[in-house]
């Protein structure tokens, strides 16, 4: 093992832990392995580095890393555009919007026209063809009021 230069190693390991990240991820094996990369080009640069000294090193380059990912990349990966609040949340999308129902509303259950499918929908006992707003959503069940026409 006296052969492969200690650096090779680290990138060994760097490759290890971003490779583990593609299987399992998470986003923090890459960060370690960010760490192990930098370490290795460290000791390319410091070869006579001797193992505490890497292995405190490593640690910091890891707790920078790991650090710089929660306070300056999670921040922009976890930001919504404006007005895309509900983008994969087709149900709350239908809030305050108009349907006609296509089976009347009876004890309470019924269905409505929404594009081009149906939903379940709740709310007062309403006829056939009433118009009807969303205002609220159970799971896969739209709430709904009888909307106001004019």
């Amino acid at each position: 093992m006296e052969q492969v230069a200690t650096h090779y190693l680290w990138w060994i390991v760097a490759l290890l832990l971003i490779g583990g990240e593609v299987i399992l991820p998470g986003y923090f094996m890459l960060w370690i392995g960010i760490a192990a990369a930098a370490m290795g080009v460290v000791l390319l640069i410091v070869p006579e580095m001797g193992s505490l000294a890497q292995a405190i090193v490593f640690a910091a380059f890891a707790f920078v890393s790991c650090f710089a990912y929660w306070k300056l990349v999670r921040p922009r990966l976890d930001r919504v555009p404006p007005g895309n609040e509900r983008l994969n949340r087709r149900g709350e999308q239908l809030i305050g919007q108009r349907y006609v129902l296509c089976e009347a509303i009876q004890n309470g259950r019924g269905k409505a026209k929404v594009g081009d499918g149906t939903w379940l929908v709740t709310g007062p006992d309403l006829p056939l063809g009433a118009t009807v707003e969303v205002v609220g959503i159970d799971g896969t069940t739209l709430r709904v009021k009888a909307a106001d026409i004019g």
